[in-house]
């Protein structure tokens, strides 16, 4: 019989009626998913408790059995190029995943613009729930409102990170141009960045935080002011960076080689004393907003596949200058303006500048196919494109090499090697590393390459954290033993310590990578077509974009006439595999067609 308190229980199991509920079940397991980026005032281990908190505190009837948290990682980044979310939608094919919805602490930090629209018909697909705080339960796909709402926290998050971006650089533009206060990033050559007055924030400045300023480095401001003083004299940029290289001055690389790890060390170049001279800093004024982030699609035709981005120089308008000077100056203001009146009067004496000037020639840029791949492998400087009689080469010529350098008894006076050469073959390469005469072994190849694999991004970031931390204490050790008291080391040591403890307990419990099945490679290999045919008819600009893609490593041995290709390829996953090949041309005239080299189609290491 019915009993009072739900009179349908009985008729409801007859009829297999199941009521609608918004309440989580007893026994139903989540899956938590978080995001902190790198932007937050609050450091990524306080983020993922409040959240997690949340989650729990929302379908508290219910139990947490596994957590996606990733770090650094912006809201307008797709949930297919975050390494924590990406790995969530992979376990979704899992029938062992263990649990069967998905729980979030906050909708604006999770989805971004459309972002929900795209990812939700992917876990329905699998009948998997979507339980979100501002919704007050689970997400009913067939519910307008919940759509409208979902819409609306879209819009929301990015109308948000738009705000927050506009608060940020209007703050940051009046710091700059009422106190002229450093906005971070590396000193430029001929200062270094020190402690300075205690942080104008009461709270910061009870913690002993301090303004960082620039100072005078008493070595290179020297060669700063001789920099100007040369220029101004009639001499040129290159003819500056040879007497630089002559006299054995380190360049900004060497001279600090922690913060310019990006860079060769290779001595002075023509660039870098341009770079110095049209740097305005060294006036005394602080500066800021001279370059400027820019997002453009990564793919125009696929806009789910969100944004990257990218550095461009800023208009003037954007640029502001403080209004008294913020550091001491190693030029004066007169002798840095008496620089680019030269500068500009210099350029427009060529004929391509005054055509820029007067407007009067339309350039359309060049594409080129192999831009930034190609290497010289007896100097290891990336080759320049340049175009000799309508053909397009790849150069690298000894005279830019820095003077004392022990690659100039080895290298040829000029390396050229010709694009059409080059890749007809790679074409050839990649099209027959997936024919069916090697396919199986390629697929078996990829297949084996993901054992061990370890380029997951979120791992990266935990190592580096584990370094930055390790390098702290060296430093620590390093003052004490200079004379420093240990006391006033002691919290910085032990915050130190315990982060990298907190990085390395991460580390160590983190799943491992979603492989790939052999037929899921396979399907995504057929899934590209003739491959062949794709390379053949495809335009400059979308082979371009493929060699890219590949991250293609060419290194030319002029000596032995011989070019070594590597292939990275890379899977959503994460998953990485190297494939690499010889190629070599005969030893006649320089027309002869190149061809592959014999042996293995393909080495994965």
């Amino acid at each position: 019989m019915p009993t009072e308190s739900n009179e349908w229980a009985v008729l409801d199991e007859l009829l297999g009626l199941v009521p609608e509920t918004v309440e989580p079940s007893a026994d139903q397991r989540f899956a938590f998913y978080g995001r902190c980026s790198t932007e937050d005032n609050q450091d990524p281990e306080t983020s993922y408790r409040w959240q997690r908190g949340n989650a729990e505190k929302f379908v508290a009837d219910g139990s947490i059995v596994e957590d996606y948290f990733d770090v650094g990682q912006s809201r307008s980044v797709p949930w297919h190029r975050r390494p924590e979310a990406a790995r969530l939608l992979a376990d979704l094919k899992r029938h062992t995943r263990g649990w069967s919805a998905i729980v979030v602490g906050e909708g604006t930090r999770c989805w971004f613009g459309n972002q929900f629209s795209l990812v939700a018909p992917r876990i329905q697909a699998h009948k998997v729930e979507v339980w979100v705080p501002e919704l007050s339960g689970r997400f009913d796909p067939h519910n307008v409102t919940h759509s409208i709402m979902m819409s609306m926290l879209g819009g929301l998050s990015e109308s948000e990170r738009q705000h927050v971006q506009q608060r940020t650089r209007a703050s940051m533009d009046a710091q700059v141009l009422n106190e002229g206060r450093h906005q971070g990033g590396r000193a430029p050559y001929g200062y270094m960045v020190v402690d300075g007055p205690p942080h104008p924030n009461p709270n910061r400045a009870s913690d002993g935080s301090r303004l960082r300023i620039l100072s005078l480095d008493v070595a290179t401001a020297p060669v700063v002011q001789r920099i100007f003083r040369d220029y101004i004299a009639g001499r040129g940029d290159k003819a500056i960076a040879h007497e630089l290289n002559r006299e054995a001055i380190p360049c900004p690389s060497a001279h600090r080689p922690e913060q310019n790890r990006h860079r060769s060390q290779d001595g002075w170049q023509a660039s870098t004393v341009s770079a110095i001279l049209q740097n305005p800093r060294y006036t005394g004024y602080a500066i800021f907003g001279r370059w400027n982030k820019h997002e453009e699609l990564l793919d125009p035709d696929d806009v789910a596949a969100g944004h990257i981005t990218r550095l461009r120089r800023s208009p003037n308008h954007r640029i502001i200058r403080s209004k008294k000077p913020a550091h001491p100056a190693i030029v004066s203001v007169e002798t840095f303006t008496e620089a680019q009146l030269i500068r500009r009067r210099r350029a427009s004496t060529g004929n391509g500048a005054r055509g820029r000037l007067e407007r009067t020639r339309k350039t359309s840029p060049r594409e080129y196919l192999l831009r930034g791949l190609v290497r010289c492998d007896v100097c290891g400087r990336k080759m320049q494109p340049g175009v000799v009689r309508g053909v397009v080469y790849y150069r690298c010529r000894a005279k830019t090499l820095t003077p004392g350098s022990p690659a100039l008894a080895e290298h040829p006076l000029t390396v050229n090697l010709r694009e059409d050469h080059l890749a007809a073959p790679i074409n050839r390469w990649l099209a027959t590393l997936f024919n069916r005469a090697n396919r199986d072994r390629t697929i078996a190849n990829l297949f084996a390459a993901q054992n061990g694999n370890d380029h997951d991004t979120h791992r990266a970031l935990l190592r580096r954290r584990i370094a930055d931390a390790e390098a702290k204490l060296e430093r620590h050790l390093a003052a004490i033993e200079a004379g420093v008291d240990p006391q006033a080391l002691v919290a910085a040591m032990n915050t130190a310590q315990a982060d990298k403890a907190a990085a390395q307990a991460e580390l160590q419990n983190m799943p491992s990578t979603p492989r790939l099945t052999e037929t899921e490679i396979r399907k995504l290999i057929e899934s590209l077509g003739d491959i062949p045919a794709v390379l053949a008819a495809g335009a400059r600009p979308d082979k371009a974009d493929l060699y890219q893609a590949l991250h293609l490593g060419i290194r030319y041995r002029p000596r032995q006439r011989v070019v070594v290709v590597e292939a990275d390829a890379v899977f959503s996953t994460g998953v990485r595999s190297r494939i690499r090949c010889n190629l070599h041309p005969p030893t006649t005239g320089s027309h002869a067609r190149w061809t592959e080299s014999r042996g293995p189609v393909s080495h994965i290491r």
